[in-house]
């Protein structure tokens, strides 16, 4: 037993899953990875440029108070070390206040005992400042300038830890920099391998998608042609049937009901009483009633001019019946130089017809009917056109779902011809067959040829 293909559905499902938690994940990913890049900006870049700000205008004081020291070792003042004691309170105040900012900007990363450090050697500083102001004050100017001597060793000391200091902050700058760097070479690392796999997931579910659609377009086209198969032996089958109880209903029925007619009129003819010649007559009547019931029936089912004179007889026979059935009138043409129409061709015009007109009267609600009939080269062409309503003035839909439009479709397929349910810009309903017509005299000789 063939296994039916299943619906690919759940696959491509699982694979739009995948394909969004992917999307999820890497943009998650990116997200965390741009927060800790900013972070590292804030953190560390920034900080340390500004904290970096700070120890270079440190270091711009240092220098100013080791030049203003150099002076007052020089004793070029007059005065003194008492005429240096305001530009000393000057530049301690923009140092204390350039420190108060530094320890508030300083890395985290920085050791405390360095941070202390600095603090502590200033702090140093200012007392041997102060004591040598001091003792210059108390008049000892020798022990002063000595202090301001040793005190020049001390600035120098904090100079080279202020120094130190930059370059850690230019250091751990240069490392936040590759940092970012890594970050952003990451991030690009990523992204290529996002796409990448993006496009790989994209061409596999488009692959996969364009293959399970082949083999279920390759499995309807097995099912239609199987479906194609079984509407071909069943209207074969149905047509066959139809013409196997026209004829016994000719020929049998008919037969009987023809003997009993001849038996029923040979007893007439009897030395009988009257009214026994009277109830045979009636059913003599009955029985000749029945036989044309019988024959009428015969030709609906499977005309016997269709067998005998081919398609145009049948159909300059039938379309005056169905004019008298119904009272619709009917205006038939013929064109085109007709030509010898298989029997196999023929019945299902024929039935195709009977479902057009048939279908005019019971939808149509008009009083005329026209119908052509055009042969081609290789072709024949047969329309009916009604003024009327018809089912096909309502939904397409509803047209489609109509068991003797399915029907007419399934005879031309079986001719592999084709028909239209058209509605034409004056209304009513237009039906156009048309199918390929090869000679019988053709065919045979094809057929012919081809066992040779």
């Amino acid at each position: 037993m063939e296994r039916t293909p299943s619906s690919p559905t759940p696959r491509l499902m699982a694979g739009l899953v995948v394909t969004l938690v992917a999307v999820g994940v890497f943009s998650w990913f990116s997200l965390v990875q741009i927060a800790g890049l900013r972070d590292l900006q804030t953190r560390v870049v920034d900080r340390n440029r500004r904290d970096s700000l700070q120890l270079l205008r440190i270091q711009s004081s240092l220098n100013s108070l080791a030049i203003t020291m150099r002076d007052m070792i020089g004793g070029d003042e007059p005065y003194g070390l008492a005429a240096y004691k305001g530009q000393i309170a000057g530049l301690r105040m923009d140092l204390d206040d350039a420190m108060r900012l530094e320890q508030k900007l300083a890395p985290a990363e920085r050791s405390p005992d360095r941070q202390h450090f600095l603090a502590d050697s200033l702090t140093r500083l200012w007392a041997q400042l102060d004591r040598a102001f001091a003792l210059a004050a108390a008049g000892h100017q020798k022990e002063a300038l000595e202090i301001v001597r040793t005190t020049t060793q001390a600035e120098q000391s904090v100079t080279f830890s202020v120094s130190r200091l930059l370059v850690g902050n230019y250091e751990a700058e240069d490392q936040a920099m590759a940092r970012i760097q890594q970050i952003y070479v990451g991030v690009e690392r990523n992204v290529y391998i996002f796409v990448a796999a993006m496009l790989f997931s994209l061409s596999f579910i488009t692959l996969y998608l364009i293959y399970s659609n082949r083999r279920l377009f390759e499995r309807l086209a097995s099912l239609s042609g199987e479906r194609r198969d079984l509407a071909r032996k069943l209207i074969t089958m149905q047509e066959e049937v139809l013409r196997s109880i026209s004829r016994e209903l000719h020929d049998e029925f008919g037969q009987i009901l023809t003997a009993i007619g001849a038996m029923l009129t040979r007893a007439a003819k009897q030395d009988v009483p009257d009214s026994f010649k009277e109830d045979v007559r009636e059913v003599r009547d009955v029985a000749q009633q029945t036989l044309e019931r019988v024959r009428s029936l015969s030709l609906v089912l499977h005309p016997s001019i269709l067998d005998e004179g081919g398609l145009e007889q049948a159909i300059d026979w039938y379309l005056p019946v169905f004019q008298k059935q119904t009272g619709i009138a009917v205006v038939y043409e013929k064109t085109g130089e007709s030509e010898a129409i298989p029997d196999t061709v023929a019945i299902h015009v024929y039935r195709v017809l009977q479902e057009a007109l048939n279908n005019v009267a019971r939808h149509a609600r008009c009083e005329s009917v026209s119908v052509r009939l055009h042969f081609a080269p290789a072709q024949l062409q047969l329309e009916v056109r009604d003024q009327g309503v018809g089912p096909a003035s309502g939904d397409d839909r509803t047209e489609r779902r109509g068991i003797g439009m399915v029907a007419m479709r399934e005879r031309a397929e079986l001719l592999k011809g084709g028909v239209e349910f058209l509605h034409p810009t004056g209304g009513g309903t237009l039906v156009r067959l048309r199918v390929p017509v090869v000679a019988e005299g053709t065919e045979t000789s094809e057929r012919g040829g081809g066992r040779r």
